[in-house]
């Protein structure tokens, strides 16, 4: 079973973008452009891995990183914060994520952020 990333953001670029690197790194990718229902989301996908953009609609990255942290289905997993905002370690701090990463970023770098969130991702007992 290949380890699911599921990305959160408002621009179909940067969408496709980490879609296309990620899978071809043999990762499964699923994509959203806005955060409703962001817990549900994240189940249904059976994430191992988020990837959450500060600036998304409705409630935003820092918001929708807190409810996924607050839920006990989804606080296990890790969460990337990315945004291209010149302070993206403390609203990743102020969202409760594990990483952050700034946009643009260099793709080593997502890569190995994704391969160290995977090793985090602990299923809770």
């Amino acid at each position: 079973m290949k380890n699911t990333i599921i990305i959160f953001d408002d621009d179909a670029e940067i969408l496709q973008i980490c879609a296309i690197i990620l899978e071809s790194k043999g990762f499964r990718v699923v994509t959203a452009n806005n955060c409703d229902d962001v817990a549900q989301k994240i189940i249904e996908a059976g994430a191992h891995v988020i990837l959450m953009d500060n600036s998304i609609p409705q409630s935003g990255g820092i918001a929708a990183t807190r409810i996924i942290k607050e839920t006990e289905s989804t606080k296990h997993i890790p969460v990337i914060f990315f945004s291209a905002n010149f302070n993206v370690e403390i609203l990743s701090q102020q969202a409760g994520a594990e990483y952050h990463l700034a946009k643009p970023f260099d793709i080593a770098q997502l890569e190995t952020l994704v391969l160290d969130a995977l090793k985090r991702n602990v299923v809770p007992q």
